[in-house]
C-alpha cells in the first residue's frame, strides 16, 4: 500500500485509512520506532492492560510465592515488638 505525505501545517503527516485504524486498533496515538532502514508505527497499548486477568490465574495456580522475604536474616523481630 502506497500513502502521500501530506501538509500539515508547518509539518508534514501520514494519512491512515478508516480500515487500517479499525484494524489495528488505533485511537489517538501512535508508537513510532525507527528500526534500522524502516519505520514500524504501531497502537499505543494500555501499559497494564491483562494484569489483572493475569494476577487471577496465578492465585488459582496457587504461585503467589514471595519473591522478597518480609523481613531480611540480619533483621531482628524482637525491635518490631
Amino acid at each position: 500500500m502506497n500513502a502521500k505525505i501530506i501538509q500539515i501545517g508547518n509539518s508534514k503527516g501520514l494519512r491512515l485509512s478508516k480500515m487500517i485504524l479499525k484494524k489495528y486498533n488505533i485511537q489517538d496515538q501512535v508508537e513510532i520506532m525507527l528500526k534500522e532502514d524502516h519505520i514500524v508505527i504501531r497502537p499505543v497499548g494500555k501499559p497494564r492492560a491483562g494484569w489483572e486477568e493475569q494476577f487471577s490465574k496465578n492465585l488459582d495456580e496457587d504461585d503467589n510465592v514471595l519473591l522478597i522475604p518480609d523481613i531480611f536474616e540480619d533483621e531482628n523481630i524482637e525491635e518490631w515488638s
